[in-house]
């Protein structure tokens, strides 16, 4: 292997390395779903086909003196069925390992990834890869032609978009939030995440959120947000409750990365007066949008990258600099009630749609942290939390069953 077969982590990346733990292993999961068991043999074929489209994903992380890096590395994924944990560990320091991993169980095929690797966009796209690939072994004739292939080059896929696009320093800070309201304190014992998989049809969920004239991401938004009021002790009602939406930034930047390109933003409210949830949700949509301007975008985005530029920072040791990032979250984390990610409406190509039932995704937290993903008339929640206390899910669940929406849960067991 050459020496120049080696690149920098980006910022994103740095905060996920410092921060890892065995709770929150850093690693997120996609999973689809077909109409048809899993044949392993061939499922195996596809992966060491799909790293030939993606070798982006065929990389060790090493630690240097100042920084973490990235290197090519000759390991080859092993497909399992699926025994373990959902978002397993892929990074140890001291192990020689792949970032990823590829499972299955019945008819789903799993995808877990080390979120410094990739993001979930990067993720889902190799997923449909190896879906498609997958597919194309199982039925030869019926899927010739058909690509997911963006025709990126292999350098557009490795490129650090953050530093690609950065533009002004800007040591302004990001915005102040007061210390957010918690969902939950007794954790799960055994650094153990308990997994819900919500599913609703969006024919039920969506027209809710066009009849008060705010996007669907805000409906649900508002949904958590007043799931998380009504448990609350009283007393604590003048503490904001914050929600944080990681943001794809290849919606407002021309990037084909397959790495780390998202920011998060925050919608806070704080519940010292009755409001409703049309009201709430209002509030929420008029927040995000505020905030989803290209001008605060790309704001938010130079002024995260812009440490990386500063002359004292770059030749501390790593070690120090991990130290400080790992407080530097410890503080944010602290602002922050639950994370919601939207990874929007699934599009495989139409030949290959016909064959998958579903998707589903997951990432680690110590937060109480909501995917959501729509496929198939399907809207997909997958929540992942640290806490023994449920309350907040129930009463999510609750609210729109109230409604009349049709939905089904699914969750994972804990040892208690």
């Amino acid at each position: 292997m050459g020496s120049d077969n080696w690149y920098k982590v980006d910022n994103v990346a740095k905060v996920f390395l410092a921060t890892v733990s065995k709770r929150d292993t850093k690693t997120l999961r996609v999973s689809c779903t077909l109409k048809e068991k899993i044949d392993p043999k061939l499922l195996q074929e596809a992966v060491l086909s799909a790293i030939q489209d993606r070798p982006q994903v065929q990389m060790r992380i090493r630690r240097g003196l100042f920084w973490h890096y990235m290197e090519e590395t000759d390991l080859l994924p092993e497909v399992k069925e699926e025994s373990g944990r959902i978002c397993p560990p892929l990074y140890a320091p001291a192990k020689t390992m792949l970032h990823y991993s590829v499972t299955y169980f019945g008819c789903r095929i799993n995808l877990d990834m080390f979120h410094a690797i990739s993001d979930g966009t990067g993720a889902l796209e190799f997923l449909n890869i190896i879906v498609l690939d997958y597919l194309k072994l199982r039925y030869p004739k019926e899927l010739d032609g058909v690509t997911i292939h963006s025709g990126a080059s292999a350098d557009d896929l490795s490129q650090d978009s953050y530093k690609q696009f950065f533009e002004n320093m800007n040591l302004s800070g990001s915005a102040s939030f007061r210390k957010a309201f918690h969902p939950g304190s007794i954790k799960l014992p055994y650094n153990q995440l308990q997994f819900f998989e919500i599913h609703m049809p969006t024919d039920d969920i969506l027209p809710r959120a066009k009849e008060i004239k705010v996007s669907l991401t805000s409906y649900i938004g508002a949904l958590w947000m007043m799931a998380i009021r009504n448990m609350m002790p009283p007393r604590k009602r003048s503490m904001p409750v914050t929600i944080t939406l990681p943001v794809n930034l290849r919606n407002y930047y021309p990037s084909y990365t397959s790495r780390n390109f998202f920011n998060n933003v925050n919608v806070t409210h704080v519940f010292d007066r009755e409001i409703t949830l049309e009201e709430l949700a209002a509030e929420f949509d008029a927040s995000l949008k505020n905030q989803l301007t290209e001008d605060n975008i790309r704001k938010q985005m130079d002024s995260f990258e812009t440490m990386e530029y500063v002359a004292p920072v770059r030749p501390v040791p790593l070690f120090i600099k991990q130290l400080v990032v790992k407080h530097g979250k410890k503080l944010a984390d602290r602002k922050v009630s639950m994370v919601l990610s939207n990874l929007g409406v699934l599009s495989p190509p139409q030949e290959v749609a016909g064959r998958i039932d579903n998707y589903s995704t997951f990432c680690s937290s110590e937060h109480l942290f909501s995917t959501m993903s729509a496929f198939g008339g399907v809207l997909t929640l997958g929540v992942s939390s640290p806490y023994q206390n449920t309350a907040v899910i129930k009463n999510f669940v609750r609210s729109l069953t109230a409604e009349g929406v049709d939905i089904s849960v699914y969750a994972t067991e804990v040892i208690r």
